[in-house]
């Protein structure tokens, strides 16, 4: 086994890496202000990091950008379907948004623990 502390030594970037795999799991709870805090962590974090480090936070970075892209439109069809409701075919739109919503965080929530793995393996991304 090998020791814990020198995991981070290995490579720079890495704690960087790893902090933002734990801020994006703990987002789900925390509504998605942590996933921000750990797009920040990685922005600032990419300048430093090399190797399987650096890897791993560019599919940080993308991730959360697809994630937020993946929202503003789930959020446009909430709106959609609410305005839609008057008519009755908003309750079948907000019921596709609130599915798609599911989905995109089961997707963000999976990719951070596969992620986690890949980086604790020293696996790049």
């Amino acid at each position: 086994m090998t020791d814990p502390s020198t995991f981070f030594a290995n490579e720079r970037g890495r704690a960087a890496a790893f902090v933002v795999y734990v801020l994006y799991l703990m987002s789900i709870p925390s509504a998605g202000i942590l996933a921000l805090v750990g797009l920040i962590v990685a922005y600032v974090g990419r300048a430093d990091a090399t190797g399987v480090a650096r890897s791993h936070i560019e599919d940080q970075i993308r991730t959360w950008w697809t994630a937020f892209w993946w929202a503003v439109g789930i959020w446009a069809m909430y709106v959609l379907g609410t305005v839609l409701t008057i008519v009755l075919i908003g309750f079948p739109i907000l019921a596709l948004a609130w599915l798609a919503s599911l989905i995109v965080a089961i997707w963000f929530t999976v990719k951070g623990v596969f992620g986690l793995i890949a980086l604790l393996d020293g696996r790049p991304r």
